[in-house]
């Protein structure tokens, strides 16, 4: 088994469109339904197929972001990665090293609607492995 996907219910569909564009996302395409809801698939350019799903239920009122934490984003560069960031107007958080010098950098950002992305480069020795 894998991961395949996760969905974030969004209340502005272009404006999450946007963030999620400029974070570096591809639209993979659109989804629309009767009822005037739709499904966006999105993917990171290393990524074979969808990972992001956007969905817009405008009839379902506000969206109210409860007891989601955060999902976590790999980048080469953290420090490119923020500076690209910031100059496409985001807002991401310092730098942290939550696991010592040695262990990884991170940063956090959030959406529109409130979801946080973590931002994370691992140190050479790579991610951590539990077998």
């Amino acid at each position: 088994m894998k991961t395949v996907l996760f969905a974030l219910r969004v209340s502005e569909l272009e404006r999450s469109l946007a963030f999620y564009t400029t974070v570096g996302y591809v639209n993979l395409g659109t989804v629309p339904f009767d009822d005037g809801s739709s499904l966006v698939w999105l993917r990171l350019p290393a990524e074979k197929s969808v990972s992001l799903e956007l969905v817009h239920r405008p009839a379902d009122g506000p969206v109210e972001v409860g007891g989601f934490q955060h999902f976590a984003i790999e980048v080469d560069s953290l420090t490119e990665t923020l500076a690209r960031l910031t100059t496409a107007g985001l807002d991401p958080a310092d730098p942290e090293l939550p696991g010592g010098p040695e262990g990884p950098k991170t940063s956090r950002l959030l959406d529109p609607d409130g979801y946080r992305l973590e931002l994370v480069e691992w140190p050479p020795s790579g991610p951590p492995t539990f077998e």
